[in-house]
């Protein structure tokens, strides 16, 4: 199972998320502050990172954002409310998913379960087991066996989510989807409050790909309906 390191102030939620995910077969590691957080992000090396955003020394927006700016590890925030700012704001900083506390352990599993799989995604096109030439859409290439994605010959640093919707719209340049479909077949929920998500990784997505996100040729809003992949 998975090495999970959870940061989180609340002495109660850490004990219990930690109970629940070790009686679930993950290696947990709990750390109460974001400075200690991010020094056993080194030594623990997870795989994931469970992220309170109400931290005692730093917020946890800061934290996304040093953990970003170095790694591409899913992210799950862990928050009191799920239908504020703060949320909007996690997933600007850098979040794959959230989840609102007091959560179930069968919510906690699935929701850790679908970001992982986010992190080597099967994106309905080639099988990755059969070597596949790496495509070209304009200045991207995107090689979907290795999950590389890099625009002018640079490598681009993607989260799992915006690597796991960069691959999916890719797979069909043109086709519209929904947020719905999207948040389905991506993040793998079918709560339709949740496409937020959608347009938080959509705007992430656009700063790395696009030479301007006000302009964008890769990933294209149809209003009305959703997003597109080009055509270019």
């Amino acid at each position: 199972m998975s090495r999970v390191l959870l940061i989180e102030d609340d002495r109660a939620v850490r004990e219990g998320v930690t109970l629940t995910l070790r009686r679930r077969g993950h290696e947990v590691e709990a750390a109460p502050t974001g400075e200690a957080g991010l020094a056993a992000l080194e030594t623990f090396r997870p795989d994931l990172v469970l992220l309170d955003l109400m931290l005692p020394d730093k917020s946890g927006f800061e934290v996304c954002r040093r953990i970003r700016a170095t790694q591409q590890i899913p992210i799950i925030m862990l928050t009191a409310r799920g239908d504020d700012i703060d949320v909007v704001l996690g997933l600007e900083a850098g979040a794959d998913d959230y989840i609102v506390k007091p959560a179930r352990g069968e919510v906690l599993e699935a929701r850790i379960r679908a970001v992982l799989r986010r992190a080597a995604p099967s994106d309905g096109g080639p099988d990755p087991a059969v070597t596949q030439p790496a495509e070209t859409h304009g200045d991207l290439t995107v090689d979907r066996a290795g999950l590389l994605v890099s625009k002018n010959g640079q490598d681009l640093a993607l989260a799992p989510s915006e690597m796991k919707l960069l691959l999916y719209l890719s797979a069909t340049p043109g086709r519209v989807f929904s947020r719905q479909q999207l948040l389905e077949h991506v993040w793998e929920h079918s709560y339709h409050g949740d496409a937020r998500l959608v347009d938080a990784c959509v705007m992430r997505l656009r700063t790395k790909v696009e030479d301007s996100s006000r302009s964008p040729k890769y990933i294209q809003t149809v209003r009305g309906f959703g997003y597109r992949f080009g055509p270019l």
